[in-house]
Order: structure tokens, then C-alpha cells, then sequence
């Protein structure tokens, strides 16, 4: 991260890795996609697709659902399972910052997804019914990692 709390790409797995002060996890999917994911101590887990060369230009923050932790430090000054929603639509509303409503069919069922850009990064916030923070999407496109 720079000195504004915000993440870098592209980035490598080395790097995350030294970060985190945790090993790095290779895996592939069904369509032999390479990913990259890393478990920190918090229980927080970070993961990845991987471009060419192992090239890092996403990042993906996410707590399992048996964790109740508060997770801080992160992007932007966030913190998992404490920053609410209120708070993201006060804070990065200067960015055009938009929330839909998930329906039941979503992740977090209930909860909402708050999405804007900032330089060149999209950032996606998924908060549960309760409001709370529960997963960041860093990416250089658009897309959404719960629809897949």
C-alpha cells in the first residue's frame, strides 16, 4: 500500500507475501485460471487471479463466514466487520460512490454493495444486513466477484 492507504498494481506475489508476513497459496480453477491467495494471522484472507508472469493487477479482501473479527488497516482506512455503510457513503461519496440493494440470491444476502473509482482502481465494498463490512474488491475493470 502507498502513504494514502491504498493499494498498488501491479503488484507481485512475493511482495503480498512479505507484506502479510505469510506464505503465498498457488491454485487453479476448472478453467485453468491461476489464482493466488494468502491467510493472515487476523483471519483475514487476500486473494487474486494472476496475469502474465504472475502479475497481480486485483486484490480481493474477505473474512469466512465462521470468522467474527474486526479486521483494520486496510485500504482506505477500512475495517472489517466494523466500517458500516453509512460511513462508506459519507466517506467516498466525493468519488461518485453508488450502492445497490443484493437481493437474496447475493452473498450477503440483505446487504448492500457499494461501489466508486478513484484514479484508476475500482473499489467494491460488500456490507451484510447488519451494515457491516464484510469483503473489498480492488480491481483495474469493473467487474463483479460475487456474480461469478
Amino acid at each position: 500500500m502507498d502513504k494514502n492507504a491504498e493499494f498498488i498494481f501491479p503488484q507481485t506475489t512475493d511482495k503480498v507475501a512479505k507484506v502479510l508476513h505469510t506464505e503465498t497459496v498457488f491454485y487453479g480453477d476448472a478453467n485453468e485460471e491461476k489464482y493466488a491467495k494468502w491467510l493472515t494471522k487476523s483471519g483475514l484472507e487476500l486473494y487474486c487471479s494472476l496475469g502474465k508472469n504472475n502479475v497481480i493487477n486485483e486484490m480481493f479482501f474477505d473474512i469466512p463466514d465462521d470468522k467474527v473479527i474486526i479486521v483494520e488497516g486496510l485500504p482506505f482506512g477500512l475495517a472489517m466487520n466494523k466500517t458500516t455503510l453509512e460511513e462508506s457513503k459519507t466517506k467516498f461519496g466525493k468519488y461518485g460512490a453508488k450502492v445497490q440493494k443484493l437481493g437474496d440470491d447475493s452473498s450477503f444476502s440483505g446487504g448492500a454493495k457499494l461501489i466508486f473509482k478513484k484514479g484508476k482502481y475500482y473499489t467494491t465494498l460488500f456490507f451484510d444486513n447488519k451494515n457491516l463490512l464484510k469483503f473489498i474488491g480492488l480491481t483495474t475493470e469493473l467487474a463483479d466477484p460475487a456474480a461469478g
